[in-house]
């Protein structure tokens, strides 16, 4: 029986107010209005940014909200003027979009669509303002325009990448956000060649992407830097050569690394958000050709200082989001790069658990364990 035009009624994961275990309701979700697509979400995987917006320290307080943005799942049902996506496609809902109009959407060198790039603070859907989920009447707010920790979403269409349907949604649903801005800003960004070394600050889930990302290009040299030696054995997995502690040394990690390296990496890249990190990561590359990249999120009032002469040096310091992916354009070949054995993701999910059991993956995250929990909606 179609359940197009019609409510759905599911289960979904509500967060009632921050930093409170997440509550499984039963919610209404609305017909996918103009542009939009509705979404049964089959696997979803907890990211570090629902912790940050769960825990709303320092954040616009938004709730009740239904959070979640690494995702896979099927079409259901789609809205007035949507025509590259049917009911039954295989699609990945991303927290970011491509309108595919816009100048950021025309340009090659830019992912940063005008209409659809990441807005933590809005609430509904472009269309309207309004929300798609309700309980009992009252709206419950939406999450970066994806919110999968619901059986059924609406997504609009700019958001959802349309990938080979004989995937694994269990797996390649981690590529929605993290393993992509990882992986993308080492190929995309840094672009190291073959033979060079590349230094990885933070090893994260991110972080080890990112690595991946350098084993896939060929690097010689892995350097891996973390305040948390516990994360070393894991990262070798990821290709990761060599590591360093910058509490086992009394000068700066940059100096240590320059030392290491005869006059510093060819590339690094940079998954914490902290200045200091930054700072080491830019300064620590060889002058002449050194390329740093950042991709961590820092705090909002945050500012860092560097020499003007590192950049006379001829050093580049580059900023990425989402590893420069065009999520519509891009993601299905990233998609098809897992497919074709080119990139491993199996590494990166560490546990999984049912929907009913979502609080024990914020835990998880909570203490550190494990890179990528995939919660599993179909119990």
């Amino acid at each position: 029986m179609s359940t197009a035009g019609q409510v759905i009624r599911c289960k979904a994961a509500v967060a009632w107010e921050s930093g409170k275990p997440l509550s499984i309701e039963e919610v209404e979700v609305a017909p996918p209005q103009k542009d939009e697509v509705r979404i049964k979400i089959l696997f979803t995987s907890l990211c570090h940014t629902d912790v940050y917006f769960w825990d709303a320290k320092g954040q616009n307080p938004l709730f009740p909200r239904i959070l979640g943005h690494e995702a896979g799942g099927i079409v259901e049902s789609v809205g007035e003027g949507v025509t590259n996506l049917k009911p039954g496609d295989h699609v990945l809902p991303i927290f970011t979009g491509e309108c595919k109009e816009c100048p950021h959407c025309l340009s090659e060198e830019s992912n940063m669509c005008d209409l659809l790039r990441i807005n933590t603070d809005r609430v509904g859907m472009i269309n309207d303002g309004k929300s798609r989920f309700s309980i009992n009447g009252k709206p419950i707010y939406h999450f970066l325009g994806t919110s999968t920790f619901s059986e059924y979403t609406v997504v609009h269409v700019g958001q959802v990448a349309k990938i080979n349907p004989h995937a694994p949604l269990d797996k390649v649903c981690v590529l929605s956000c993290g393993m992509s801005t990882g992986f993308g800003a080492t190929v995309n960004v840094a672009k190291p060649k073959k033979g060079q070394s590349v230094a990885i600050f933070g090893l994260g889930a991110v972080g080890l992407a990112a690595a991946e990302g350098a084993r896939v290009s060929g690097a010689s040299r892995i350097i891996g830097i973390d305040l948390n030696p516990s994360r070393f054995e894991q990262a070798k997995k990821f290709g990761v050569t060599e590591f360093v502690n910058p509490k086992d040394y009394n000068k700066p990690v940059q100096e240590v690394i320059v030392e290491m390296t005869g006059g510093g990496v060819d590339r690094s890249v940079e998954c914490t958000g902290s200045i200091q990190a930054m700072i080491s990561a830019f300064e620590c590359v060889h002058d002449g050709w050194g390329v740093a990249v950042l991709v961590g999120v820092p705090n909002k009032d945050d500012a860092f200082k560097t020499h003007p002469v590192n950049l006379l040096n001829e050093k580049t310091l580059k900023g990425t989001f989402f590893g420069n992916y065009k999520p519509r354009s891009d993601i299905p070949a990233v998609v098809e790069k897992y497919m074709n054995k080119e990139l491993e993701l199996d590494k990166f999910i560490t546990h999984t658990v049912p929907f009913s059991e979502i609080n024990k993956a914020f835990e998880l995250m909570l203490a550190g364990e494990g890179l990528r929990c995939v919660i599993r909606m179909e119990t």
